[in-house]
């Protein structure tokens, strides 16, 4: 029997519904897209607030300078989100993009919100030297969201996963790049008792395929704005 998946599509959310934000930070105006997962959600993520594997209630994707030079953006992050109203323990993204130029995509359940700037990009494997420095966070932000419960090996192949659409989707959209030097992600999976936990989010997956062409129709969506 053939399975119909859902279409691709930039729908409206059910999973990942975000909010605009709005400040004014040294004469500034920035914004932010601030996601009010609530109870139930357990995320992994390369972020400075909230990284790693947990139970985490909320998602930031913070707006910052050009030229961000704080050296605390951990607290920064959280007191951003405590302003907003968030509560519990989250996850805090910044990028020097402007927030509102977002890409969404949805396939089979499963949802992404991408922020892209793009103005500081290149291969991952470089001949450049590391710095102990953070880069300027030119970066491309991914948040996805599926329905399912994962274990853990599966929540960290999502992540690559993820990657790979990431970069899939900007050489369609004509960059010469892997992304940029301060590029993060957060995946996000439901949790709660009753609940099947799947143990595989690679590409070719059920859950995987769908978070990889979520991921590439967002990542294009918000290439596509960046220009």
């Amino acid at each position: 029997m053939t399975t119909v998946l859902p279409p691709s599509h930039p729908a409206a959310p059910g999973l990942l519904r975000v909010q605009h934000l709005s400040r004014v930070e040294d004469g500034e105006r920035l914004h932010g897209l601030l996601w009010r997962a609530g109870d139930d959600w357990r995320m992994i993520g390369s972020a400075v607030l909230g990284g790693g594997i947990g139970s985490r209630a909320w998602v930031l994707n913070a707006q910052v300078a050009h030229g961000y030079r704080r050296t605390d953006p951990e607290r920064h992050l959280a007191g951003l989100a405590r302003d907003a109203g968030a509560r519990g323990t989250g996850v805090g993204l910044m990028t020097a993009a402007d927030v509102r130029a977002y890409g969404l995509w949805c396939d089979g359940g499963v949802e992404a919100v991408v922020t892209a700037g793009l103005g500081v990009r290149g291969w991952a494997a470089s001949p450049a030297e590391g710095t102990p420095a953070s880069a300027e966070p030119g970066t491309v932000n991914i948040i996805v969201a599926l329905p399912v419960a994962l274990t853990d090996a599966a929540l960290v192949n999502a992540v690559a996963t993820a990657t790979e659409a990431k970069v899939q989707a900007l050489l369609e959209a004509g960059y010469d790049c892997s992304g940029t030097p301060t590029d993060a992600v957060c995946v996000a999976a439901r949790t709660g008792p009753g609940r099947e936990v799947h143990a595989f989010t690679g590409p070719r997956s059920v859950w995987g395929s769908r978070l990889a062409r979520a991921v590439h129709g967002a990542v294009l969506s918000a290439a596509s704005q960046a220009r």
